[in-house]
């Protein structure tokens, strides 16, 4: 009995992995931005630089997760 090597996850494993991770991420960035505009001070232009800030803000976390389910390879520098 031939044992194979076991392989990585395929490209389609990645991507549904990346989703599901980056539904969770989302909803629960959605409730920490939330919770912390609860407490915020200020008139309306302080929710807005706050919830403009958090609308952007929140793809940066998920750029590796992207990266990594797109089976990204890094170019080696000669």
């Amino acid at each position: 009995m031939e044992h194979e090597p076991v392989k990585g996850l395929s490209l389609p494993q990645r991507r549904l992995i990346a989703c599901i991770g980056i539904v969770v991420f989302l909803a629960v960035y959605v409730v920490i931005v939330t919770a912390i505009a609860g407490f915020l001070h200020g008139g309306k232009i302080t929710a807005l630089v706050f919830f403009a800030l958090a609308g952007t803000l929140w793809g940066l976390p998920i750029i590796p997760l992207i990266s990594w389910s797109e089976n990204y390879k890094k170019k080696k520098k000669k």
